[in-house]
């Protein structure tokens, strides 16, 4: 054990770069005991039923509550569990002084009791995108989306034994054949449709009310990029696309863990009206520049008769970068 110590302490000194932190994970995805020795003192990440504990600052805003590893050891004493649960925990990332970082989800537990003594609420993801600040975020959707892998993937597709993780979670290995499974992202194309004026946003039937976003679709397999966003913007709204440009990525952890590619993509002014397909969207219509500027303004709608005025998604989802682009694309 003291020789992981020195191990990790080593990777510690060395690591105050970019390149050097990743060589740092690396290396915990590679070593169980070096990972093991790591999870004794390192940042936790606590969820309930894949839902995050956040805690209210003195400013009324949210975080992620502020473990470490000995609290979640206190923690699950308290609550009458067996400390091995710990091991459950997986790797999702370092901080920039490579202090490892932890997830582990406790919904076997009393969410109450858990509650009451971390001071924290567990929060459904969704709504935490519209608490938590821009950094914390896709760290949290990360870990939701690894403990999700791990809870859907206790048995091996080819052979339908159990397949056991590694210290860190970044692999499960079928106990039977040697296969070895990686968590994997869906890829998915998302774009937002302008004809110069003009820019289109749809909502589907499962969207809260009153929110709209931009057009997305999953990948066919063999498609490119391109035939992927042309075929979902016909499929979707009847409309040819003339030409895209990429602008972004991102990981998105619904509805099972999607890549999202985010493009904009232009279409002839002379060709726009829409055809609206209902068995994929609820609706779809286009926005001017001070319509969009006023979605951009209105909270998430939170209950009430009234037909809600429409809102968008929040400042962390790749969506709200490409309606953000297109405003001061267009401004421009």
């Amino acid at each position: 054990m003291l020789r992981v110590l020195q191990i990790v302490r080593l990777s510690s000194r060395c690591s105050s770069s970019f390149v050097s932190r990743m060589r740092f994970l690396n290396g915990l995805k590679q070593n169980d005991d070096v990972c093991s020795a790591a999870l004794q003192d390192a940042h936790m990440f606590l969820f309930h039923r894949l839902s995050p504990l956040l805690q209210r600052n003195h400013q009324g805003t949210f975080r992620t509550a502020e473990l470490r590893t000995s609290d979640v050891q206190s923690l699950l004493e308290n609550l009458g569990s067996d400390r091995t649960l710990l091991q459950e925990a997986v790797l999702i990332g370092c901080t920039e002084q490579n202090q490892a970082q932890f997830c582990l989800d406790i919904g076997g537990l009393d969410q109450t009791a858990a509650e009451e003594l971390c001071g924290g609420t567990f929060v459904d993801l969704r709504k935490s995108f519209f608490l938590l600040s821009g950094a914390e975020a896709p760290l949290v959707a990360k870990a939701q989306a690894l403990l999700r892998w791990h809870q859907t993937s206790g048995f091996c597709s080819a052979t339908g034994q159990p397949t056991h993780r590694n210290q860190a979670g970044s692999q499960r290995t079928c106990s039977s054949s040697g296969i070895i499974y990686y968590p994997k992202m869906s890829p998915v194309v998302i774009v937002l449709v302008s004809d110069g004026e003009r820019c289109l946003l749809g909502r589907q039937a499962t969207f809260p009310r009153g929110l709209y976003s931009a057009l997305a679709g999953f990948c066919d397999m063999g498609e490119t990029l391109e035939e992927t966003l042309s075929r979902e913007v016909a499929e979707e709204v009847g409309l040819e696309v003339q030409s895209f440009s990429f602008s972004s990525s991102q990981h998105w952890p619904f509805p099972q863990s999607s890549f999202m590619m985010a493009c904009h993509a232009s279409v002839s002014p002379a060709h726009s009206q829409l055809c609206v397909d209902h068995s994929e969207l609820e609706d779809a219509r286009w926005f001017s520049q001070q319509e969009v500027l006023s979605a951009l303004q209105t909270p998430p709608h939170r209950g009430g008769r009234a037909p809600p005025s429409p809102w968008l998604p929040p400042k962390h989802a790749v969506a709200h970068r490409l309606i953000t682009e297109w405003i001061q694309n267009t401004r421009s």
